[in-house]
C-alpha cells in the first residue's frame, strides 16, 4: 500500500521575542502567574514585513532544503492557519507564487488549533488516493495580529510562528513497520463554538474581530478529548503508549499537555514541549515542535510519533506517525 512518509520538515520564527517581563508592562500580569498557569516563558511576535505568508514560506523553504528537493517536485501545498494574510486568495496559494511553483494545487485548512493535523489527514488521503505524489504541508500564524492586548487572560498566551514537512509517497506492506503515516482521527463538535472564537468577520461584522476564550471551559474539555483521538489512533493501529516513543501534542498549556501524558501513561520524558518557549502558535505549534525535536536528534528514523492537537470549534485530531 502507499504510505505517506516525512521527507523534510522546517520551521521559521519571527525575530522579536517577547518575555513574560515584558508582558507584565503591558497588561496586569506577572511572570509567576503566566508560567505557573501555562509553563510559558516567552513568544515570539510578529515585527513589520512578517506575516503568516512570509513565515510559511521560510518553513517551507527549510524542509526542501533538508529533503533536498525543490518546488517542482512538489504536487500539493496545504497551509493549516486562522491568519491568513488576506480573506482571499488563499495563504497557500500566495506561498505557491512565492516559491515559484505554476503546477500543482494550493489551499488553506481552517481548524484553528488542530489545522497542521487536519491538513496531514488530508495531505494523506490526496497521496493515497493517488492524487499527488508529494505534498507541502504547512501550519503557520500570526495570532498576534487578533489578539486584544489588553485582555490578560488571552494575550499572554499567543504566539507567532511557521512549521512544515513534506510528506511522499512511499510503498510499504500495511503494517505498522512502515514508516509514514499510520493513521488520523479527526473529530468536531460546533456546540462549543462560543468557547473559543474570533469576534469578527467578512460575514458578519465585516472586520478581523480579535479572539476570546473561556479558558476553563477549554481546559475542562481538553484532556478528555485529546485522549479519545489517540486512543482511537491505538485502537485503529493496535498500538499502546507502551508502543510511542514521542508525543508531540499542540502547544497550548504545560498543564493540559502533562494531564493528557499522565492519563494516557506516556512518560513525560517522551513528550515534546516547547510551550515554554513558542507559547500557542495555533496551527504551527505541531510542527514547530516537530522541528526542533526533530532537529535535535530526539525524533529519529523510524520512531513512533503520536501528534493530537484540540481548537476552537471545537476541533480535535490524532495523527500516528512512524517517523
Amino acid at each position: 500500500m502507499i504510505r505517506s512518509v516525512v521527507r523534510g520538515f522546517g520551521a521559521a520564527l519571527p525575530k522579536r521575542v517577547m518575555t513574560n517581563k515584558e508582558m507584565e508592562t503591558k497588561v496586569d500580569t506577572s511572570d509567576e502567574w503566566i508560567v505557573q498557569r501555562t509553563g510559558i516563558h516567552q513568544r515570539y511576535i510578529a515585527g513589520e514585513g512578517e506575516t503568516t505568508a512570509s513565515l510559511g514560506e521560510s518553513a517551507a523553504r527549510a524542509a526542501l532544503a533538508r529533503a533536498d528537493l525543490t518546488p517542482d517536485d512538489l504536487d500539493l501545498i496545504i497551509v493549516a492557519t486562522s491568519t491568513p494574510d488576506n480573506t482571499f486568495p488563499a495563504t497557500a496559494v500566495n506561498i505557491q507564487n512565492r516559491l515559484g511553483m505554476r503546477h500543482g494545487a494550493a489551499f488553506d485548512m481552517q481548524a484553528v488549533c488542530s489545522g497542521f493535523v487536519y491538513a496531514v489527514a488530508t495531505a494523506d488521503a490526496y497521496i493515497r488516493g493517488g492524487l499527488a505524489k508529494r505534498a507541502l504541508v504547512i501550519g503557520a500564524e500570526t495570532f498576534s495580529r487578533i489578539l486584544d492586548w489588553s485582555d490578560r487572560t488571552t494575550c499572554v498566551l499567543f504566539g507567532d510562528g511557521a512549521g512544515a514537512i513534506i510528506l511522499e509517497a512511499q510503498e510499504g506492506s500495511g503494517t505498522n513497520a512502515d514508516r509514514g503515516v499510520l493513521t488520523a482521527q479527526l473529530r468536531s463538535d460546533g456546540i462549543h463554538g462560543d468557547k473559543l472564537y474570533v469576534d469578527g468577520g467578512p460575514s458578519t461584522t465585516g472586520t478581523v474581530g480579535h479572539l476570546r476564550m473561556e479558558g476553563r471551559e477549554v481546559f475542562k474539555h481538553a484532556v478528555g478529548m485529546i485522549t479519545d483521538v489517540i486512543e482511537a489512533a491505538f485502537k485503529a493501529t493496535g498500538t499502546t503508549a507502551d508502543d510511542v516513543d514521542w508525543l508531540v501534542p499542540h502547544q497550548a498549556n504545560r498543564r493540559i499537555i502533562d494531564g493528557s501524558a499522565k492519563k494516557l501513561g506516556i512518560p513525560l520524558d517522551k513528550v515534546v514541549v516547547t510551550v515554554d518557549v513558542h507559547g500557542n502558535t495555533s496551527a504551527a505549534s505541531i510542527p514547530l515542535a516537530l522541528d526542533t525535536a526533530a532537529a535535535d536528534g530526539r525524533i529519529k528514523k523510524g520512531d513512533l510519533v503520536m501528534l493530537e492537537a484540540m481548537g476552537g470549534g471545537f476541533t480535535w485530531g490524532s495523527v500516528l506517525i512512524r517517523w
